[in-house]
């Protein structure tokens, strides 16, 4: 039978309230940057336009920083640096502007430090790609000495980017994207024995990019004033533009996201991370991204959405209230917003509130610094030649602006941590008795700075103990530090390294089998699955024997109840050639919600060579078909064409020749809104009257699953995330039930335009002649905006040429279209609203 999901894709998603964007004029586009009455600011601070840069002089600012005069020091992207002295607060007077005649520019990042400027150069001008030393040698305040202290491979913009001050005050802390090889080292906190560490062949990049790139990744160093000594401390990022330590030397940046990816499973939001010694964030090309769950990498403080990262800094110095003086300020420059995310203390890490600071469409964010001198945050606008511009920040309300005292919680983790973190990059007589007891704790931080700590220590030192710990979660952790410390994944293997050892992979698998699947919970779980993962992938595929123990130890328990056990599973099962595999994963792919899940089980099977019967690789192929009418990044149709290709390679002849008709098929391509109304039909066109007896019903004996399946089915998964699945350019409805009651949110989802987020709101362009585009300002060059004019098609952008812009102004309609609930019964509303009241936990009291 032809393949049939059990659900299909709407259009759109949840609207959730907040103000709307003001309007933007003629003048916005004709040299001139973006108005202070056209931007959103949060109560009682103000913002003032101190200088639009001419573009033909100044060119566009993107890396700034502060020197010890209180001078604010800026570069253009493809050009000179700039000195400025800003007017005091409250005064009409100009702002001074030298031109800084030196042999460097062109920064990607800058930093006064040491008596220097350092100047961080992203491509092959000057001296070519690095960190510089600039200096005034005679005290002249002229800078006259410009030395080049460490070339780097790779650049441009996911090249080399911000130099920040180390707490320790001795040292620089380097932040480097995907493209920029890791420099020498003269040590490391990382263990060097990163792999890929993929249970099943990867699927590179539908479009090509970067294929062939592998693992660290984005990274992070420490190096010394002269640029000489250089320490790896953390890897695993996409393109982490900046990053700042907070008060108590803790390092934070704000990672970017694969916009090309977005309606994958494999998209990962923008997202600000906590850089701990010896961190792994998970950074790997192509699909091959690992999820924020691994046992072997580190997830995020806060999760924030599509976006282009670019400057970060904390709010010390800076006269504001207490709470934002503790704030960690992150800049969007695709979507125009400044956020303050407000840390919190959690164990031995921390996680993060996303508050929208300041925004404004457009208003591309490139650097930002507070001055110690007047106590004001600057930041500047700019970026690939668009309208650049200096802006100021002064809080004009009554709370009091002095010195905070600092937030509190967390110092007994955290110094636990730092005493584990300190066996980092060496090996120590103590670390093996200091880190064991840490390896089952139940922080995750702790967790990992143990295992870190024993990955530096010798193997032979710790071995027999890995294998014989019984404890379940120390036992996990120990055997996962013994496989990554024992071999490389074939990717990063080297001549020089010891051959695969077939009988420390079969030890390692006995030691697992002591561990009760039904005694974990669910991430518990995940972990083991996971250790299992890393150690096939390192050790080699085992003998057929151990296959049907393993085959008999995971295929029981697929299908789960969670959806990321689920995406686990299935590759464990087509890894091991499960008899069942290809029955039981194509299931699962009929009954998925989501075109995320979907992708999952079939990115899976398309390397399963055997258990197929003739239906069910019709069946498979036919999705195929289903899957041409997904939307999502720029990428998509290359992943699917990659993944069907794939498949194909795994036919016998006469399978190709029996499959002809459906392989050669021509899928007839729909809308999201078509397919979603395709055989449903109305129920009742609700109104929010009509739902006051519905909900009299009350939240309880609902049924999660199909709340989760209904989510799907109204479309909901095309624009919203929910507990870790679905798109991205609406907002994640994770956590909505703090900010929603059951009638607010129905109310919400039958009249989405009576109250529009600004943040995910579109605007009106209206054009010279006569015409309007309505989307969201998604990126922007010198001489065009890109609009993301269709939500469900976030890769498919309409361009605006700036020339033709008359005026911008926000749109009071949502995106999202109104009746999503007039094809279900009450029971399935009900069930909807206890799924999205859930916070993702099928344990709560309205399932009972």
């Amino acid at each position: 039978m032809p393949f049939r999901p059990r659900v299909r894709h709407a259009a759109f998603g949840l609207a959730v309230s907040l103000l709307a964007v003001p309007a933007l004029g003629q003048g916005s586009f004709a040299g001139l940057a973006t108005p202070v009455a056209k931007l959103k600011v949060a109560p009682d601070f103000k913002v003032e336009l101190l200088h639009t840069v001419p573009k033909e002089q100044q060119g566009s600012w993107v890396a700034m920083t502060v020197d010890p005069k209180g001078r604010l020091i800026v570069s253009d992207q493809y050009g000179k640096m700039y000195r400025l002295t800003p007017p005091p607060i409250g005064s009409a007077a100009a702002m001074g502007i030298e031109t800084l005649d030196i042999a460097v520019g062109q920064a990607q990042g800058l930093l006064y430090a040491f008596d220097s400027l350092y100047v961080m150069v992203a491509n092959d001008a000057y001296q070519g790609r690095g960190l510089y030393r600039v200096r005034d040698t005679n005290g002249d305040d002229r800078f006259d000495e410009v030395k080049l202290l460490r070339k780097l491979s790779g650049g441009g913009e996911h090249g080399p980017h911000a130099i920040v001050p180390s707490p320790d005050g001795k040292t620089l802390t380097i932040v480097s994207g995907n493209q920029t090889q890791v420099t020498d080292l003269a040590s490391s906190r990382v263990p060097l024995d990163w792999s890929e560490d993929h249970l099943l062949p990867r699927l590179w990049d539908g479009n090509g990019f970067m294929k062939g790139v592998l693992a660290p990744g984005g990274w992070i160093a420490k190096t010394d004033p002269e640029g000489k000594s250089w320490e790896l401390m953390a890897t695993g990022f996409r393109n982490e533009y900046d990053a700042a330590y907070n008060r108590d030397g803790e390092l934070f940046t704000f990672d970017a996201d694969m916009e090309w990816d977005m309606n994958t499973p494999w998209y990962r939001p923008t997202r600000v991370n906590h850089v701990v010694s010896g961190g792994e964030f998970g950074w790997r090309s192509g699909a091959g991204k690992w999820p924020a769950y691994y046992a072997d990498s580190l997830g995020a403080v806060a999760n924030v959405g599509p976006g282009s990262p670019t400057g970060v800094t904390f709010g010390y110095g800076a006269k504001f209230p207490a709470k934002y003086q503790e704030a960690f300020f992150i800049n969007d420059w695709s979507y125009g917003k400044l956020y303050a995310v407000h840390l919190k203390p959690d164990g031995a890490g921390y996680t993060g509130a996303l508050e929208e600071f300041v925004s404004g469409s457009p208003l591309p964010l490139t650097d930002l610094v507070v001055s110690p001198r007047d106590g004001a945050m600057y930041f500047a606008i700019g970026g690939r030649k668009t309208q650049s511009a200096l802006y100021r920040v002064t809080y004009a309300g009554r709370e009091s602006t002095a010195p905070s005292a600092g937030m509190r919680g967390g110092e007994k983790e955290r110094a636990t941590r730092r005493r584990l973190e300190a066996f980092h990059g060496h090996a120590a007589p103590n670390a093996v008795k200091e880190a064991w007891p840490f390896l089952g704790n139940r922080d995750r931080n702790l967790r990992f700075a143990a295992r870190i700590a024993l990955e530096w220590q010798p193997v032979e030192t710790w071995r027999e103990r890995a294998l014989a710990e019984k404890e379940p979660i120390a036992s996990m952790h120990a055997l996962l530090a013994l496989a990554r410390a024992s071999s490389r994944d074939p990717f990063h293997r080297k001549p020089t390294d010891a051959p695969v050892d077939p009988a420390l992979r079969g030890r390692i698998l006995a030691s697992l089998d002591r561990i009760a699947w039904n005694r974990l919970t669910d991430a518990q779980r995940l972990d083991l699955i996971r250790v299992h993962a890393v150690v096939l992938a390192r050790l080699g595929r085992p003998d057929d024997a151990t296959l049907r123990n393993l085959t008999a130890k995971f295929d029981p328990h697929f299908p789960a109840n969670g959806r990321e056990l689920n995406a686990e599973l299935a590759p464990m099962l087509v890894y091991l050639e499960a008899p069942s595999a290809a029955a039981k994963v194509m299931e699962a792919l009929r009954k998925a919600p989501s075109q995320e899940e979907q992708m999952d089980y079939a990115r899976a099977l398309r390397v399963l060579k055997s258990g197929w019967t003739p239906e069910l690789r019709k069946t498979y192929f036919e999705w195929f078909l289903h899957a041409a009418s997904f939307r999502g990044g720029a990428s998509l149709s290359g992943f699917l064409r990659d993944m069907k290709k794939d498949a194909v390679a795994t036919l016998s002849g006469a399978e190709r020749e029996a499959l002809k008709p459906v392989l050669e098929a021509k899928p007839v391509v729909r809308k999201p809104l078509e397919t979603l109304l395709a055989g449903r039909s109305t129920v009742r066109e609700w109104k929010v009257n009509d739902l006051a007896p519905v909900l009299a019903k009350g939240l309880q004996h609902r049924n999660y699953a199909r709340g989760r399946e209904l989510f799907g089915a109204v479309g909901c998964y095309n624009c919203h995330r929910f507990d870790t699945e679905g798109g991205a350019v609406g907002p994640d409805l994770t956590g909505i039930a703090g900010r929603f009651s059951p009638r607010d949110l129905l109310e919400s989802i039958v009249e989405p335009s009576k109250e529009v987020s600004d943040q995910y709101a579109p605007v009106i362009v209206s054009l010279k002649n006569g015409d309007s585009v309505v989307g969201r300002v998604a990126n922007l060059s010198e001489e065009v905006l890109m609009m993301a004019t269709d939500m469900t098609d976030p890769g498919n952008f309409t361009n605006v040429k700036r020339a033709d812009i008359r005026s911008i102004e926000p749109s009071k309609l949502s995106p999202m279209p109104e009746g999503l609930l007039n094809t279900l019964k009450e029971d399935e509303i009900l069930d909807l609203a206890a799924f999205l009241l859930s916070r993702g936990d099928r344990a709560d009291k309205m399932f009972r």
